[in-house]
């Protein structure tokens, strides 16, 4: 997938390096703190951008936590969500020690968040999307489609029940759809 930012394979070792260490401050009782994170000293990896954190064990999803809108530095974040992924994620128990060898720490760092100008240029694999409409939301990274198999239509009604809307609401005047891109990688 072609993204309009880039990271080099240094950086990306990096992130994932990052998502380990606040997955390990878990294991030792405590919070990874912004002044305790270990800071890049420039690059990519100080600007503000959003951030996914997936966790897999034998192939099956085992945490995921992410921020879709920029608030701090990406290797903070990335930091943040390793935790929140292993600790936070309400559909599975907190990850135990014996299982971090086992666990594959695959990071999704998000490009700029833009409106959807149509619908049917939605590329499943390219594009994740949000959807916001009445106080409600929904997310869905660019791989979720293209491992569940879903088309387009398929992608925008999952997205629609994932956000606790009934289908079709995409096409509700009032609903807002983003769309992003992402680069995906793993340790």
């Amino acid at each position: 997938m072609s993204t309009n930012f880039s990271l080099t394979d240094q950086e990306k070792h990096e992130l994932c390096g990052l998502a380990r260490w606040g997955i390990l401050c878990g294991f030792t009782g405590k919070l990874p703190d912004s002044p305790d994170i270990p800071a890049p000293s420039e690059g990519a990896l100080r600007e503000k951008l959003g951030s996914f954190v997936t966790l897999k064990r034998g192939g099956r999803l085992r945490g995921c936590i992410g921020t879709i809108v920029p608030q701090e530095e990406l290797y903070r974040n990335v930091a943040r969500m390793g935790f929140a992924s292993a600790f936070q994620d309400h559909r599975f128990p907190p990850l135990r020690r014996e299982e971090l060898d086992d666990t594959e720490i695959e990071v999704s760092v998000l490009g700029p968040i833009t409106p959807c100008p149509d619908p049917e240029r939605i590329e499943v694999g390219r594009h994740g999307l949000l959807l916001r409409l009445g106080g409600k939301s929904g997310v869905f990274l660019p791989k979720v489609p293209v491992e569940q198999g879903w088309d387009r239509l398929a992608y925008l009604e999952n997205l629609c029940r994932k956000a606790g809307l009934p289908g079709g609401s995409w096409k509700d005047p009032s609903a807002r759809l983003f769309w992003y891109e992402a680069l995906v990688f793993a340790a």
